[in-house]
């Protein structure tokens, strides 16, 4: 994996060092339910299908889709095999969910299904999976029409093993159109030994329009790519025009194959370089350096190459090539300097330094076949230092009453995800990553398309807050922009046990939480107060509040589909269809 060679920079005007915390709120949110006629259809973890990654990928699914191009417009898939869209206009008239489109009832008898997944790739074209393995791309018409036009497909395939599509993007180049969709599969991996015997696929999959002028429209597989790595990723997306990839997960993922054939993977650096015998060994105090070099047995100080000026040195055999040779660390004084020859066989030069200071951390600039020898004088100095470090008392400073941290006094919203979580971008040309972006201590909270132009959007723990962050694959100088903050909410989130999704408005004007059953928190960006409060222990005039809200839902049943739109919030249940009506016009 590239080592992390970019930093995502957080735009400080966009961030509130006084914010002090969200006041709830009583006020009553507006809700409205939607009985279903038919139950969304739910597709339960089989029992070979334990595994972490299966959890977060099927078992964590968000079952209703939200339309980016029309506002307030979602889409489901039920037990029929119908997918359902429901558009409001007035909250207080809510329709029925009408069908656009129906799956062939054949696809449910699949063992191994997974559920239907669903993504709307432009203002006209969507991508359909029915869970078994195979695709749909379906021209859609104008969605915000109010006339109900069925959906058309232009193209039907089986692609193998049963996946869930993950995004897709509609382009047209050359005057031919293109979708690019992304798709996702947990497998058996026979290599994998150790672990959970499991691996996680991504197949990014080209599918053209084929047809010549004056023929009819034909889609075909243009191209496959495939990438695999060990965990689900939190975060994948396609650039706008095919042009690369974004990937948010706790372990590298590579390219292993396109069209069937096997990328040629980079050998693996090694460990470690084999050691040999080294050829001079060195020791030095702050006002001289005494080496040592190896020599055949018998030599006589005729037989001594040696060349020494302020700066470089050398060092051999006569009629040999030089033994060590090259730039000194730092300059010394020729002429306070001197050699003897030790029994025989070996060179013992001493080197008197230009000036007394520091230890130097190599002889010889670039040269690694000698090893420095410590003084006992010096070891004995670096244990005395390092003593505090390996002591067996907790706090290895006496002069402190209490150490600076101690694990165990942190809290559960205070852990980080390891190390290896990392934000990459792989270029489709080069089928490598060109920026990574090490996300070790910022935990992923949700996605949203703030813009159906551009990618999804991805929202990370920073500290305390949340910070929402828009791609620009197109400025590789600044490829991850921060566009919108809200306060404490990446603290406030972690301490809610029961949460199953998060998400925000469009416009980021609240952010909402849900848990697995019932209950909806809402979280308001401050806003002016239309009374004169004071913070007592400050004493200063408080300007502007920001509210939380909580919403309870009269349901039972878990909460499977959590979507939200500038005005309301969605939230999906396997028999009702839930409404808040968040903010006005």
């Amino acid at each position: 994996m590239t080592a992390s060679n970019y930093s995502l920079k957080v735009n400080r005007d966009l961030l509130d060092p006084n914010f002090e915390s969200y006041r709830l709120s009583l006020d009553a949110i507006p809700t409205y339910n939607i009985e279903l006629d038919a139950a969304v259809e739910e597709v339960k973890l089989k029992d070979t299908q334990y595994t972490l990654e299966h959890m977060r990928a099927f078992g964590m699914y968000n079952y209703l889709h939200l339309d980016p191009w029309y506002e307030d417009s979602v889409y489901f898939v039920d037990c029929k095999g119908r997918v359902l869209n429901l558009t409001v206009t007035l909250d207080t008239a809510l329709g029925k969910p009408r069908e656009v489109y129906r799956v062939t009832v054949e696809s449910s008898q699949c063992e191994d299904r997974l559920c239907a997944s669903l993504s709307l790739t432009s203002a006209t074209w969507a991508a359909l999976s029915d869970g078994s393995g195979r695709l749909y791309l379906l021209r859609t018409g104008k969605r915000g029409d109010s006339s109900h036009m069925k959906w058309e497909p232009l193209f039907n395939e089986d692609l193998g093993e049963p996946f869930t599509i993950l995004h897709s993007v509609s382009h047209v180049q050359a005057g031919v159109h293109s979708m690019e969709v992304l798709l996702l599969r947990v497998q058996k991996d026979p290599e994998e030994t150790k672990g959970s015997g499991y691996s996680v696929s991504l197949e990014w999959i080209t599918v053209a329009n084929t047809a010549g002028q004056g023929q009819e429209k034909k889609y075909e597989v243009k191209k496959r790519r495939v990438l695999r790595g060990k965990s689900v990723p939190h975060y994948a997306a396609l650039e706008p025009k095919g042009k690369g990839l974004m990937l948010a997960s706790e372990k590298p993922f590579v390219f292993t194959h396109v069209d069937g054939r096997p990328v040629e993977q980079p050998e693996p650096e090694p460990m470690e370089v084999e050691k040999t015998d080294p050829i001079y060994f060195w020791q030095q105090t702050t006002e001289d350096i005494t080496l040592c070099v190896r020599m055949p047995e018998g030599i006589t100080k005729e037989g001594v190459q040696f060349r020494l000026t302020a700066d470089n040195v050398t060092i051999g055999v006569q009629g040999f090539p030089p033994l060590l040779e090259g730039q000194l660390f730092a300059s010394v004084d020729p002429e306070a300097s001197a050699w003897i020859i030790k029994d025989h066989k070996s060179l013992e030069v001493t080197l008197q330094k230009r000036g007394e200071g520091p230890m130097w951390p190599e002889l010889v600039m670039g040269d690694k076949r000698g090893e420095y020898v410590m003084s006992d004088e010096q070891a004995a100095l670096i244990h005395e230092r390092l003593t505090h470090l390996t002591s067996e008392d907790l706090n290895g400073n006496p002069d402190r009453d209490k150490p600076p941290c101690n694990s165990q006094e942190l809290e559960d919203c205070d852990g980080f995800p390891e190390d290896s979580f990392s934000l990459t971008h792989f270029d489709e040309q080069l089928l490598k990553p060109t920026q990574v972006v090490n996300l070790g201590s910022h935990q992923y909270l949700f996605t949203v398309d703030a813009n159906p132009s551009e990618m999804p959007c991805l929202c990370l723990r920073h500290d305390v807050d949340a910070l929402v962050w828009q791609p620009r694959p197109d400025q590789p100088g600044n490829m991850w922009e921060h566009i919108a903050t809200f306060n404490a909410l990446g603290y406030v989130q972690a301490s809610k046990r029961d949460k199953k999704f998060a998400t925000c408005a469009p416009n980021f004007s609240y952010a909402s939480l849900c848990e697995c059953l019932r209950r909806a928190f809402i979280y308001r960006q401050p806003s002016p107060v239309e009374t004169v409060l004071f913070n007592r222990k400050q004493g200063r005039q408080v300007g502007q509040v920001a509210k939380q809200q909580v919403a309870s839902l009269d349901s039972d049943k878990p909460i499977l589909g959590f979507r939200a739109t500038n005005e309301r919030l969605y939230i999906l249940t396997s028999s009702n269809l839930f409404v808040l009506k968040v903010n006005n016009n």
